[in-house]
């Protein structure tokens, strides 16, 4: 009896035959890279806006502070997904090389 997980690497194999090929060194390499890059870039992000964040919450300026922890959690969602953005050109760039 196969798993839930078998069955839909199955079906994903059937709608996308690249999918679950494996990666060369180069592309596996070129995706540790963005990962380091995109880990700088969230961090540089976080330590900006959590000292504007202390600074605000120290000054009791509520309304300003919550405005900051949104724009975090938005910086972050929007780096995330550049981060798998670029990932995926690296994936998408193995699948045109091969055909």
């Amino acid at each position: 009896m196969k798993s839930a997980y078998e069955l839909a690497m199955e079906r994903l194999r059937v709608t996308d035959p690249d999918a679950g090929s494996p990666l060369t060194s180069d592309q596996k390499a070129r995706l540790a890279e963005i990962d380091r890059i995109y880990q700088g870039k969230t961090a540089e992000r976080e330590i900006f806006l959590s000292k504007q964040l202390d600074d605000l919450l120290a000054a009791s300026n509520w309304e300003e502070a919550e405005k900051v922890k949104k724009q975090l959690a938005g910086e972050k969602a929007r780096l995330a997904e550049e981060k798998e953005e670029e990932k995926e050109k690296v994936r998408r760039a193995k699948a045109r090389r091969e055909t």
